[in-house]
């Protein structure tokens, strides 16, 4: 064979294989997961996303989470994972005295860090800006409040 020839042969081939891969690839995504399964894996992944503990220690979670049963409604567990049922109970509470004015949602965004920074600054240390930045003062004055 000229190699020439080959050259050419081994395109052929390297093309073929390459719309048989393609081909094989599109038929099975006719064989998809049906919606709700794809709709529970992004459930999945949201309650993953919610949990934020801001650097506590499951303990220190923990507490918090004992806090909030106590006193502002929280209901589930008392795991040391603040997630959406444990920031909604926090919201609360900083919506009551610290000037928090977004939806109780769980979400603890820029406005729930900023109230959260209100609630520290007060009583427990915290020197930095209002800013809605969970940094590392932030976290270290949440730490007081959590011990």
């Amino acid at each position: 064979m000229r190699p020439n020839v080959l050259a050419r042969t081994i395109v052929s081939l390297t093309a073929v294989a390459g719309i048989a891969a393609g081909t094989l690839a599109a038929a099975g995504t006719s064989y998809a997961a049906p919606a709700s399964a794809a709709k529970t894996a992004v459930s999945a992944d949201a309650t993953i996303l919610a949990t934020e503990n801001f650097g506590l220690t499951s303990a220190e979670a923990k507490n918090v989470q004992g806090w909030l049963a106590e006193y502002w409604g929280y209901t589930g567990s008392i795991d040391g994972q603040l997630g959406t049922n444990s920031w909604k109970a926090f919201q609360r509470c900083l919506a009551q005295y610290w000037g928090y004015n977004d939806s109780i949602d769980g979400d603890p965004g820029p406005n729930t860090i900023k109230a959260l920074q209100r609630l520290l600054k007060d009583s427990y240390g915290y020197t930095g800006a209002i800013d809605g930045i969970a940094g590392a003062g932030t976290r270290a004055a949440f730490k007081r409040f959590a011990a």
